[in-house]
């Protein structure tokens, strides 16, 4: 596969390491950018950070809570112009509060919105604004008390980044400031035990590769994996994070100090993990003169 300069870019974006380091980390493992994150950290040439999450679709991520059952819907359109407009963010309303009464995206499109199901609404609103449009996915979160928080909001209750946060006991002051704390931060899971096996193994392996490169004795080389896991596992889930509001306490200590206990968590963020491949500049050029 060719290396591109776009490719070399992108990488060191993400991963803060220079420019012929990226290129070599392209080269060695095939153009594929996530394993080239990982060939640069265990070398020691990228800052340990997430993988780059390059996102392309535009859009908006809707919330919504009723009680103790709160909803999040994203809708993809092209372009953050049509994200803008009125008629879309309304439609993305009712497809919402619609999905609050099924439990996929499946049972979201077949849904009735005024007489209409949701996908043929969606293929009317395509042919009027003249753009492609889809529900991508919907999360459903119940509590004791369930609270919604949205970060950069196009309108009330929608925006780029939708997050739904379940207590039991506290109040929605906690609440509010611990969904804004997963916005910011992002948390892969609630808990250790929530966390993917296989993102924790991974993660493992890295360390331990980086490990070795030290040279350093087997049994000095298990005490530096065991450290450096305890501090992946407390950066990457919410119960054991720094609280944003106050670093002197985890997420979950904050929550206990005010009567709450925090039982669950959804975060969507627009195009989140979406990759539109996307044509050099004379590449257009030379598919457009050839009609």
């Amino acid at each position: 596969m060719a290396i591109t300069a776009a490719m070399v870019k992108e990488l060191r974006d993400s991963t803060g390491a220079g420019m012929m380091d990226a290129k070599k980390a392209l080269t060695e493992t095939g153009g594929n950018m996530d394993e080239a994150v990982d060939w640069l950290r265990t070398k020691g040439l990228a800052k340990a950070a997430k993988k780059s999450g390059r996102t392309a679709a535009e859009g908006l991520v809707a919330v919504h809570v009723e009680g103790g059952n709160g909803v999040a819907v994203e809708v993809n359109s092209e372009t953050d112009f049509v994200a803008k407009n009125a008629e879309f963010q309304e439609m993305v309303g009712k497809i919402t509060y619609a999905a609050q009464g099924v439990d996929s995206v499946e049972e979201l499109l077949a849904a009735d919105l005024g007489g209409k199901s949701v996908a043929d609404t969606l293929t009317d609103k395509i042919a009027t604004i003249g753009e492609n449009m889809s529900v991508r996915r919907m999360a459903k979160l119940s509590g004791d008390t369930v609270v919604s928080y949205v970060h950069n909001a196009a309108t009330n209750g929608m925006g780029k980044i939708g997050v739904l946060v379940a207590l039991s006991g506290g109040d929605e002051a906690i609440g509010k400031q611990v969904a804004m704390h997963i916005a910011a931060v992002n948390p892969a899971a609630l808990s250790e035990a929530d966390l993917d096996p296989a993102v924790v193994e991974k993660e493992k392996q890295v360390q331990m590769d980086i490990a070795r490169e030290s040279g350093k004795p087997e049994q000095v080389i298990e005490k530096m994996i065991e450290g450096r896991m305890k501090k992946f596992v407390a950066e990457s889930t919410l119960l054991s994070q720094q609280f944003v509001v106050n670093p002197d306490l985890t997420v979950e200590a904050a929550a206990k100090e005010a009567g709450a206990t925090i039982t669950g968590f959804v975060r969507l963020e627009v195009g989140e993990g979406i990759v539109v491949e996307k044509e050099d500049f004379a590449a257009e050029v030379a598919k457009a003169a050839q009609g």
